[in-house]
């Protein structure tokens, strides 16, 4: 059977915004919803026709929460229509004065690190607070020399920043073949010859060393790599992880401690964190 490429996009009008924007793309994302643009009364959510079906938000719990209204609707976008679709909705992100995050279409800006990113359907142009809160904690982290882990890479745009200051060995890892194939774009884009992108999940990892792990993943998935991504960290290894809230450091913690992870500082955004821990 051929497998059809297009996408289904929902507009979801939310009120009040907060904290239903971030719920409702969380709950999205653990039923194969795997874009998110956050537009200024709601959320435009994407997925693939071939994981869509008609009961698909049955599970999202935050629809039938009293204390927000949510109304949405949806309509069917042929792949060929993507670019256009995110160039209508994609706007470029700066971060502390130093990192600009932006499309090939939008002018250059003065920046000390300016990375270029096709606004295609891939988790991770900076909007979005886990990856605004990791390329803070890159821009504060020395990364010259070092050896970097990006789990659950998206765009790539986590490499990339690493890569941009100093990085000498990255791999970038995504279990979806459209992030993956993204990332490769996105990698030569930017110029960053030092990063490999490979498309995997955590088995990937056996044999391999980092002295940064970088990871921007939700929850359960965190809670379950954590081991492989310690067995992996050199000593004195840092690790950065985000995808959370800030009532799930809690238990994030404790997994870390676990394997003897120390916990260092964490940056908080609308209750979303990005967490750094070093071994």
């Amino acid at each position: 059977m051929e497998k059809d490429n297009s996408y289904i996009e929902y507009n979801f009008k939310i009120s009040p915004l907060q904290p239903a924007s971030d719920i409702l793309i969380a709950e999205l994302g653990e039923v194969l919803f795997e874009s998110f643009v956050e537009t200024e009364d709601g959320v435009l959510a994407y997925i693939k026709k071939d994981d869509w079906s008609d009961d698909i938000l049955n599970a999202i719990e935050i629809l039938s929460n009293p204390n927000f209204e949510i109304d949405y609707d949806y309509k069917e976008i042929e792949q060929e229509n993507w670019n256009a679709t995110w160039e209508q909705n994609f706007s470029p992100i700066e971060v502390d004065n130093k990192c600009a995050v932006r499309a090939p279409f939008h002018e250059k800006t003065n920046v000390e690190f300016d990375i270029v990113i096709e606004p295609k359907m891939s988790f991770g142009t900076g909007h979005h607070e886990t990856t605004h809160m990791m390329l803070q904690h890159i821009l504060n982290h020395d990364f010259e020399g070092k050896s970097v882990l990006d789990m659950g890479s998206g765009t790539g745009v986590l490499a990339i920043l690493a890569a941009m200051k100093g990085a000498s060995v990255i791999d970038a890892i995504d279990i979806d073949n459209w992030c993956y194939l993204n990332a490769k774009e996105n990698v030569e884009r930017n110029n960053c010859e030092h990063i490999t992108v490979l498309e995997g999940d955590a088995s990937l990892l056996a044999g391999k060393k980092y002295q940064v792990i970088i990871a921007n993943i939700n929850r359960n998935i965190l809670l379950e790599d954590i081991p492989k991504y310690v067995e992996c960290l050199t000593n004195d290894g840092v690790l950065f992880l985000s995808g959370f809230y800030t009532e799930d450091i809690e238990i994030i913690t404790a997994k870390c401690q676990e394997f003897k992870l120390k916990y260092v500082s964490n940056l908080e955004r609308n209750n979303w964190v990005a967490v750094k821990y070093t071994k």
